[in-house]
């Protein structure tokens, strides 16, 4: 099969395309022929050689993915040859998903939901069961106050829309393009709960959005200087939901004197606990899709499974030009 794999940590000239062998499956797996993959920041932060790269099981990298099962394992229950399907594969398939095919255990998989194409569910796992974390794991009320920092992209538009539909609608976040705030304001914000992140007084305005009060959460999407935005409108004891871990030595200094909750998400540490959380939490988030009450993420199709579109997805995340849209690869 064609894969795309990454022959060293560094930039993007480190893929090259490659025939490696078809995963040959497990009593517990499905071999899925992928249809599209999407493209995650903790891609090129592997690439990079950065800390997510110790999870690397395969050179070939990708984490989520739509497609069809070719192939079923004795043990698997629920999913049959032909189910059209969408994963969180993570780093537990048999390689990633820049690549024709994966082996990959069936907790892990979910039905797709069959009003929308492969490119969209693609686009569904990593985002949405982030955000599916954050909301469960926040001890949130209909009248607590929540910012977001970037909430323009797949993991904000998610949250804030479980949000909304839970009742709580004490929401602020930030946004860079009329684009964006376009989005966020057709998901159910109001202009006045959207902050332009690239104009002056920016904490203050984000204070001012809630009454002049610091927020009962943060949840951090973005790093660096919005981490430390984030740490600084949260209120004292306030909890604050750590998405990157890319916040800088002062957030953690701002979180601590103002004796913080602190929130981890990482979605690769529920495997070590209940590896079907994914599959029955994806199945969860594709219901309330199919019933028309959430959308999947906007998208931007980059191109077919080749090299040049790996480096070009790539290169758009790491340069921040992906304008909230997730990118996408067809196969």
């Amino acid at each position: 099969m064609k894969a795309i794999i990454l022959n060293g940590f560094g930039d993007v000239s480190n893929f090259s395309l490659a025939e490696i062998d078809v995963p040959v499956i497990k009593d517990d797996e499905v071999l899925i022929q992928l249809k599209a993959a999407a493209f995650n920041p903790i891609d090129y932060q592997m690439r990079l050689g950065l800390r997510e790269s110790r999870i690397m099981k395969s050179p070939v990298l990708g984490r989520e993915l739509s497609g069809v099962i070719v192939e079923i394992g004795k043990n698997v229950i629920g999913y049959h040859v032909g189910d059209e399907i969408i994963a969180a594969s993570g780093s537990r398939g048999s390689n990633g998903s820049y690549a024709e095919f994966m082996a990959l255990n069936s907790s892990f998989i979910a039905h797709k939901p069959a009003n929308i194409s492969f490119e969209a569910a693609a686009a569904i796992p990593s985002a949405g069961l982030t955000a599916w974390q954050c909301f469960n794991r926040m001890p949130i009320e209909t009248n607590s106050s929540v910012f977001i920092s970037g909430g323009a992209g797949a993991v904000g538009r998610f949250l804030i829309k479980l949000l909304l539909i839970n009742g709580c609608t004490n929401i602020v976040t930030t946004a860079g393009s009329e684009q964006s705030i376009n989005a966020l304001i057709a998901l159910g914000l109001k202009s006045s709960q959207i902050i332009d992140y690239k104009k002056d007084n920016m904490e203050q305005n984000i204070l001012n959005a809630n009454n002049g009060r610091g927020f009962d959460f943060a949840v951090e999407i973005v790093g660096g200087v919005l981490a430390e935005t984030a740490a600084n409108v949260l209120d004292i004891n306030g909890t604050y939901v750590d998405v990157t871990f890319l916040g800088t030595e002062l957030t953690r200094e701002t979180l601590f004197d103002k004796g913080c909750v602190i929130i981890n998400i990482a979605n690769y540490a529920q495997a070590a606990k209940n590896a079907n959380w994914y599959g029955q939490t994806l199945n969860e988030l594709t219901d309330l899709i199919r019933q028309n009450k959430m959308s999947p993420p906007e998208i931007n199709r980059v191109g077919d499974l080749s090299v040049e579109t790996v480096r070009l997805a790539h290169t758009l995340m790491e340069t921040n030009q992906i304008f909230g849209k997730k990118l996408v690869m067809s196969i």
